[in-house]
Formats: structure tokens, sequence, C-alpha cells
């Protein structure tokens, strides 16, 4: 019997996802047959409107499921439908973890039951607060000589054993069969990890199980529930049936293979699919993703293959010959004019000049800022440096396209932190002069004067109340490099310095700031300096005192308080600064929540356990820069900025962007066919078509050569007019780079010169 089920697979920008959309809006307007709708769940006889319209009031959310491969993509998504669709049927769209987190949350209680835990509401885990709770568990086992034998740091090893919990959980696989698992992989394997399998799967059991005692949810943890106990019940099975009519998945070749048997439950029970696949668009192999096994969906539907692009890319003209020089390098053929290429010697010059081959090109009108993407495979923070500053003096904006930066990196978090520091007793350890210095600078800064702080307008409203704190919307514009300049400190960093030299006491415990008068030469400090700095030691010590008095609620208030006082001054903050401030509020109550349910249960070593103790770990753990800036909505407001995208390989993929011109920079660079960061430590040993199998050097070239491929046939599927190689012959560490693409150079017979350039 002919499926009504449909699989949609075609290249990059071929119209898959406006397929499916088309495809969700025939489903919701079906209404001219007796079978159920998907939006009422009941059956809709003719000669009924009065009745069916009440059903369409009643309803709150459509009876599909509407999956999308990233949480960008899932927005993207979500709008196209509400756009089509006029916004008369909600969407509920969700990522594959994302659907599996609230499943799991949704039919906790019937996990309870099955898995005999404590009733108690789950937490979930970010992963840095995962990361540090793992290594506290595991350290009395993880000795010098287990980390000398795994030949890698604690922090490291930690991770590559919790990323293994997750790439099982994602494959089907459960926790007790990962050493099995890792036993016939890493059998002939040398050098990759000198630890026994049994060993790592055990420590991966005591932490499953330390965190199900307590309500800790880890993504890994989530997922294992789901795929290993709540997928397989038969109540589950039940009520999915019950809540889904309709399945729709856009790009499934980035999703797990257990969103497989999902799948396959859902068309098994009669709920008809349309599913979207990329070939060419495989970006989170190596993550968890399993495109092969998700692939055999296509023999349930009925395959629609799209190949004609209604977007003009280059792939049609550059993929075959470019394909054909890697390959075959002795192949003589010379790319098209619409490939140029930009070669230097050094590194430092090949940013320089291609920052001004973008800027000459928009300053003549050739392009538009937001037409053109500086796409890498890896990017260090000298290239974003360059590539900005450059472009930022020419008054071009860029936006770097998720760009994580830890937030103790921002100068605004450190003096927060340091704040803690000097409130609560016992950290000073954590505090020096030169924090001090900083936090004065910080705290000073703003556009309203001194008066305000004596008079207390700034924090208190007419009936001296504080203030409700709230986050204001965010402002218009990319997330630029070089927000509006803020108003100007009134204590500057040389005062802050002499400040700190000479009025600040360090102490272990008691850390303290002297009066101004301490300083002999006080007067140099000038008036403004003089006032703002006794307004903040008034402060402190007003703060000081609340919380041995015990009126401070939690960390998390002093921080609020801080940034109500200092930081917010009534006007919008630049988007880096507020995108900070969030992500640390979210981080800092996330971790005072884990840190209650701890408490709840005896902990396995605390020590002494102290408030403060719980505070001087949370500072640390950003001080390691493990946790970065970015909270939701990750996304700036864009109204008249077109700012110029600048990504990885993997986060420009990612987003599914396309632009008129592409500038591939450190095209010679062999990280073009390394997954990188991009990988998981034992990823192929957890795809379903080799479970468990050995993972050879003759897979490894294979792999990197398919993954080049795909990498070369996205991104001319992204770009419509042209393409610059940016290459220089020397690396960053001054090593010569003969990547895979160098031969691609070599066939350039367009050369941007130094001379064309200026």
């Amino acid at each position: 019997m002919l499926s009504h089920s449909v699989w949609i697979v075609g290249p990059s920008r071929s119209g898959k996802t406006a397929l499916l959309v088309e495809q969700f809006v025939r489903w919701m307007q079906n209404e001219n047959n007796n079978h159920e709708s998907f939006y009422t769940k009941n059956f809709r006889p003719k000669n009924s409107d009065r009745i069916s319209k009440r059903l369409y009031l009643d309803q709150t959310e459509a009876a599909v499921l509407v999956l999308a491969a990233n949480d960008d993509n899932r927005r993207q998504l979500a709008d196209k439908i509400m756009t089509a669709t006029l916004g008369k049927y909600p969407v509920r769209c969700k990522t594959p973890l994302g659907f599996f987190q609230e499943e799991v949350i949704l039919f906790w209680p019937l996990l309870i039951q099955s898995l005999k835990l404590k009733a108690q509401f789950p937490v979930r885990l970010r992963p840095e607060t995962e990361q540090e709770l793992a290594t506290k568990l595991w350290r009395p086992q993880l000795d010098e000589e287990t980390l000398r034998r795994a030949g890698t740091n604690e922090y490291r090893l930690v991770r590559r054993i919790l990323d293994l919990l997750q790439l099982a959980a994602y494959s089907g696989t459960p926790t007790e069969d990962i050493g099995k698992i890792l036993t016939t992989a890493l059998a002939q394997q040398e050098n990759v990890i000198s630890l026994e399998p049994e060993f790592l799967a055990s420590l991966l059991l005591d932490w499953r199980n330390w965190c199900l005692e307590r309500g800790l949810l880890s993504y890994g943890i989530i997922t294992e529930l789901y795929s290993q106990y709540l997928l397989p019940d038969p109540h589950y099975q039940q009520q999915l049936a019950k809540r889904y009519q309709g399945v729709l998945a856009d790009d499934v070749q980035d999703y797990p293979a257990i969103a497989h048997r999902l799948f396959e439950l859902l068309l098994d029970g009669g709920t008809v699919g349309a599913f979207s696949y990329n070939p060419d668009g495989i970006v989170r192999l190596g993550l968890g993703a399993d495109p092969n096994h998700m692939q055999e969906l296509a023999e349930r539907c009925q395959v629609k293959t799209l190949t004609a692009s209604p977007f003009n890319s280059l792939a049609d003209i550059l993929a075959t010959p470019m394909v054909e020089l890697l390959t075959e390098p002795m192949t003589l053929l010379s790319l098209p004019e619409v490939v140029q290429s930009i070669q230097t010697t050094s590194r430092a010059q090949l940013l320089r000049q291609t920052a001004e081959v973008i800027a000459k090109a928009v300053k003549q009108g050739q392009v538009e800022p937001d037409q053109v993407a500086v796409i890498a495979p890896g990017l260090d923070a000298i290239a974003r440096y360059t590539l900005i500053e450059i472009l930022s003096k020419q008054g071009i904006p860029v936006e770097s396209l998720n760009d994580q930066r830890p937030l103790i990196a921002s100068p605004v978090i450190r003096a927060l932190l340091t704040v803690l520091a000097l409130v609560y007793p016992g950290l000073g350890r954590l505090v020096d002069r030169d924090a001090v210095a900083q936090m004065l600078v910080v705290l000073s800064r703003g556009d309203r004067g001194v008066g305000e702080w004596e008079s207390g307008r700034v924090e208190e409203g007419e009936s001296g109340r504080q203030k409700n704190f709230s986050f204001p919307p965010l402002p218009p514009g990319p997330l630029a490099p070089h927000p509006p300049i803020p108003p100007s400190s009134h204590i500057d960093p040389v005062r802050a310095g002499l400040i700190a030299d000479y009025c600040f006491q360090p102490h272990p415990e008691r850390p303290n700031l002297l009066p101004v008068t301490a300083f002999d030469r006080w007067d140099r400090l000038g008036y403004a300096a003089t006032t703002a700095y006794s307004e903040i030691l008034k402060w402190l010590e007003e703060q000081r005192s609340q919380q041995e008095l015990r009126l401070i609620p939690s960390p998390i208030s002093l921080l609020d308080r801080t940034i109500q006082r200092f930081l917010w001054d009534g006007s919008n903050l630049p988007y880096d600064q507020l995108a900070a401030l969030r992500e640390l509020l979210e981080t800092a109550q996330h971790y005072w929540e884990i840190d209650t349910r701890l408490r709840q249960i005896p902990p396995l070593d605390r020590g002494e356990d102290l408030p403060q103790n719980t505070i001087a770990e949370f500072i640390q753990l950003l001080q390691r820069g493990t946790i970065t800036a970015n909270p939701y909505p990750v996304h700036p407001i864009r109204l008249t900025a077109k700012p110029i995208s600048l990504a990885t390989i993997f986060q420009y993929r990612s987003s599914r962007r396309s632009h008129r011109w592409h500038f591939w920079l450190d095209v010679g660079s062999p990280l073009w066919a390394k997954g990188g960061a991009a990988t998981l430590f034992g990823a192929p040993f957890f795809l379903r078509e080799r479970l468990g199998e050995p993972w050879t050097p003759e897979d490894e070239q294979l792999a990197e050569e398919q993954r080049l491929r795909r990498i070369l046939a996205d991104l001319l599927s992204r770009v419509s007019e042209r393409v610059y190689l940016c290459h220089s012959d020397l690396a960053v560490n001054g090593q010569e780079q003969l990547g895979p693409l160098l031969p691609l150079v070599n066939a350039c017979v367009s050369v941007v010169s130094e001379s064309a350039v200026g």
C-alpha cells in the first residue's frame, strides 16, 4: 500500500523547507473530507460548521509534531509556518533534544514509577554544571596515574567520558552496554585513550545513578531516559499516538538515531509524516547525528527529489571541477573568473588584505555588507579582532555568528565577581589589586552625575522603595564588536590603580577597602573620583553589614542590587554587556538552584559546607572560562544595520544562510577536512550501521574525503556570484600550509594583487 508520508531529498537551497511548509498548510486546510482533522483531533462531518468552529477555538495546539535540526532553524521554521498560515494554527516547533527533554519532564511521574525514583521534580543540568559535579564525583578515581595513562588533563578526560554517555543515548545504546561497545571498538586502537572500557562504563553508571537519586538531568541522561524507558513504554506510546497525527521534520540528516525510532513508532501508529533530507548538509555527524540510519525512513515514504534550485548558486558550475581538482591533482583545469584568490606570505598580511578587498567592494557599491560572508575552518581571536577592527573603522558592521566568548572576558562581569568577593567573607584569595581597580572603573561609569549618586535618585523612587529591576528590550543593531562608546568613568584607570594600591587591604577572610584619606596624596584624585569612590565604599559597607545580618537573600540578590545601582542608568545597555549580564544572572540562578537541591541530600564531599564555599566555586567556575554569554534570545533585533557575516564552517552551515560573495579564509589549512571541535571522542563507535566497530586510518581518510566534498557542495550552494580563496603560505604558527584545498588556489586564474587593493 502506498504511503501518504513524504520524503523530500535535495541539495542545499533547493526548496525542501518551503515544500515542508506547504505540506503543513495542506494538512491544516484539508477540511473537505471526513478524516480526523490534524488540529481538532475530532471527526468533522459535513454540515457541521458551527461545531467545527467551536472545536477549532477550543484547541491550543495542532496535532502535528514539528521538528528542526537546531535552535536557529527551529525559530526560522516556526516563523515560516506562522507566516504561511497567517497565524491561524499555533505551532510548537522543537529540536529533537528539546522534544526529548519536554517529554521526559511531562511524563516524569511515569518514569518515577517505572524506575522507582524519589518523587521530586527534576532539575536540568547545564553542561558546565554537569562537568563540575561529575569531576567532584569521580575525582577519587581519577588520580594522577589514571590521568597520566589517559594522556590528558582532568577537564578533558571528564568531558570525554560524559560525551560517551550522550553519544550512547543518541544511538539508543543503554549505559550498561557502553563498556562492551568500547571494548570491541578500541581493541585494535592505540594511543586513543589508555583506560579500561569497563572502568569508563562504571564511572558513567555511578554518575547516572547519582544524578537520578537527586533528580538531576543532564542532556545525556535525558536522552537515555527517553530512549530506554519512556519510548518503549506502552502507556507513553498510547499517549503519543493520541497527541500527534502528523510529524514534520526538517533536515533529518542532522538528527540522532533515536529520532528514527520515534518516527517509526509514529508511522506504525498511522501518523503521516513529511521529512526533508540534504545529503550535502550533514553538519552534526560526529556530534550524535546518524544520517545513514535516518535515511532508512525513505523506504516508508513517497520520495520527492528536488534538483533545480530557485536560488542562483555556483554549485552547478563549480562543484564538479573543484572535486576533480581535489581527487585528481594532476588535472589541468582552470577555475572560472567567479573564483578569485587572495594570496600572501604571512597570515597577518592575508587578514589585512582580505578586509581591504571587502571594504573596497562595499564602498564602490559592488556588494552590500549583508551579502558578504567570511568563512574559515577555525576563527582564532586574532583573526576575529583584525577583520572586525579594519572593517569597523571603515564604517562596515560585522556580525560574528555565535561568538561564544567566556563571560569572564567581560570587564562588567569581573567587576560584579569582585563585589561578591568583597561583600561575602572568606573569598579574599579570589580578588587582587588589579580586580579592585577594574571594579572601581566599571562601577563609577555612567552619564549620571555624582550628585545623583549622593541623593539616591538613581536607585530609589519617590516612595523610597527600591525599583524592581528588569532587563530592557534588546537594542537595535547587530552584535557589534564596537558597541556605542559608554560614558566615561568618574574614576579613570590611573586613579583606580592609585586607589587600589593605597586603599585596598588584601586578606584571605576579609579583604577591605579603606577610606580615600589612607592615600597621603588623595587630593591628587580630584573631586569627581574622590566622591565616586566614597559612594562605592559606603555602598559596599552597607551591603556587608546587611549580609552579616542575613538581609541579603542570596548572592543573586547582591548581583541584582549592584546592576541596579551602578550599571543600569535608565537607557539601553550595549548589546554585548546586556547579553553578558543576562547570562550571568541565568547562570547564577541555575547554580544556586542546583546547590539547593544538593543540600537536600547529603553530598559525597562538600567539606565544610558554608555558603561562601558555593560562592567561591561559582566564581572559580566563571574564571575558568567555561561559561559563555549566549542567553535567550541570542539574536539582537536588526532594523537598519546590514552586517557582514563572520563564521566558522560549522557555524555557517548550521545557520543555513546564503550570500552573494564568499571569502574562504585560510583555504590552505588542513582543518578544512578535519572534524575538529565538531567531532566528539568515540562518535564513530556509536553509528548504528557500525556499532562498536573499530575506526581505522582508512575509515578516517574516507570520512575526511566525504566531509570535504559535502562542505564544498554545501558552501557552493550558498553563494551566488563570487568566491574568494584567501590563502597565506604560512600559518599563525609559521608552518607552511599544505591543506587539501591548495590545488584550488593553484588553479585560480584571477588573483587579487596588493596593488589592485590599494
